[in-house]
């Protein structure tokens, strides 16, 4: 037989049941309020408001330069602004590579550059102005005495500059930094004719076309040039195959025919006036 309860006995359990329903959305309700007051509290105070920037990874110009750029400024809200908006207003300078904004601790904003690094320099009026990564010559940084990359030397087309930074890009570091210039030397069969001179005396006839995968070879052609201990240096030609020949017996050469055509220009007009 089933026990009966009645309805009295229950009504204190059933209060209680109410009580605590009531209590808890009180606490809820209490806790949303403050909450929005503190929001309220924080976003008009002056805790809310930046307080440091950190820029982080720039060489080519100084922070200042960056932070101008990023319209950021300490004392304006934190919440005024969003990180992308940032990074796509630095990424408009064109030798920006790549740019994070983050916002750290609600008083600071720490701001990383990733600039195009210099591959090489061009000669313009007396000065020495990088050459970056993406092909941009840079002018606002200009040097006499430039040390850490190659020279360029009559490279007028951008496109070419380009192509052959792409072939800078792929050779060894080693290998890059035995470079000391480059010259554009095309002829009319040949338009991505160069010639390199490197830091240990040889000079490099090559193709912008094939320039990384030959070169890169360089320090094993050197070795061969030089394992007898008996050897000149001269022109590596790589253009096609690779082969050396010493300044000696190319500048013998180029005497000896400069001296038959002065020959022939000497009897001919001789010739001529008797």
């Amino acid at each position: 037989m089933e026990k009966v309860i009645d309805i009295e006995d229950r009504i204190p359990t059933l209060r209680e049941k109410r009580r605590k329903r009531t209590n808890k959305k009180f606490i809820i309700l209490i806790t949303l309020f403050f909450l929005t007051l503190f929001l309220l509290l924080y976003f008009q105070s002056p805790y809310s408001d930046v307080k440091n920037i950190h820029i982080k990874g720039f060489n080519l110009v100084n922070e200042e330069e960056y932070l101008k750029q990023s319209n950021l400024q300490v004392g304006q809200s934190m919440w005024s602004f969003r990180e992308k908006e940032v990074e796509d207003n630095i990424k408009k300078l064109e030798w920006v590579k790549n740019v994070e904004v983050h916002k750290h601790w609600l008083t600071s904003v720490e701001i990383n550059i990733e600039e195009w690094p210099k591959v090489a320099y061009i000669s313009e009026n007396n000065s020495f102005y990088p050459i970056l990564e993406n092909g941009v010559v840079f002018k606002e940084l200009g040097s006499s005495t430039p040390i850490d990359a190659p020279i360029f030397l009559e490279f007028e087309d951008s496109e070419l500059r380009k192509r052959l930074l792409k072939e800078l890009a792929g050779l060894e570091p080693t290998v890059l930094a035995m470079i000391s210039q480059i010259n554009a030397t095309p002829t009319s069969s040949d338009p991505y004719a160069i010639t390199l001179f490197m830091n240990d005396g040889y000079e490099v006839r090559a193709e912008i076309t094939s320039l990384a995968e030959k070169l890169n070879y360089y320090p094993s052609i050197i070795a061969q040039i030089e394992k007898n201990g008996e050897f000149e240096k001269g022109i590596i030609d790589i253009e096609v195959g690779t082969y050396y020949r010493s300044y000696s017996e190319e500048y013998k050469i180029d005497v000896l025919d400069s001296t038959e055509e002065d020959s022939d220009i000497t009897e001919q007009e001789v010739s001529e006036n008797e």
